[in-house]
């Protein structure tokens, strides 16, 4: 009886080991690089400023847009904003403010200046899920046909400006 206990507990850590061990050794990096070439999801938004919706098949209209997901409480977010406005001379940009609220956001574009076209509000993260966002700044380049072309984790700087013009035709 002894000896049947005891393989019995040698079988179970055993297993217990091997799962532990095959578990730290798969990557855990929640990587979004492979939305790169699929189409973003038709999505319903609420405006920031505005009871209406915006559905992101809306986009369409546009040979290409950047869509930014943003904060007012988010210091990366004010660091790429000149970058923003730069790229808004060449491109219309789509910003979507997420898990913020709606005056503090109101007060970051009136004080850092509004490149976005339109503005839509992702109040509880909910959505943002769906473009692969995971923390913000995150950018998205898509195409008219609503598929992702370029995928930025982080601010964007001054060479990210450079190759996004450069994607659009616009350099």
């Amino acid at each position: 009886m002894k000896k049947i206990i005891l393989g019995s507990v040698v079988i179970i850590v055993s297993f217990v080991i091997l799962v532990f061990y095959y578990g730290l050794k798969t990557e855990k990096i929640y990587q979004t690089k492979d939305l790169v070439g699929k189409s973003i999801l038709k999505i319903d938004l609420k405006l920031l400023n505005d009871e209406k919706i915006f559905n992101t098949e809306e986009l369409s209209k546009n040979d290409f847009t950047l869509i930014n997901f943003w904060a007012s409480w988010c210091a990366p977010c004010r660091k790429e904003h000149k970058h923003l406005m730069n790229l808004s001379k060449n491109i219309k940009i789509l910003g979507i403010n997420l898990k913020d609220e709606k005056s503090q956001a109101n007060k970051f574009i009136n004080k850092m200046g509004n490149p976005y076209y339109l503005i839509a509000s992702d109040h509880d993260g909910k959505k943002a899920v769906h473009f692969g966002v995971y923390g913000i700044p995150e950018t998205i380049l898509v195409k008219k046909d609503l598929t992702i072309i370029k995928k930025y984790i982080g601010p964007i700087d001054s060479k990210d400006v450079k190759k996004i013009l450069r994607l659009v035709g616009k350099q």
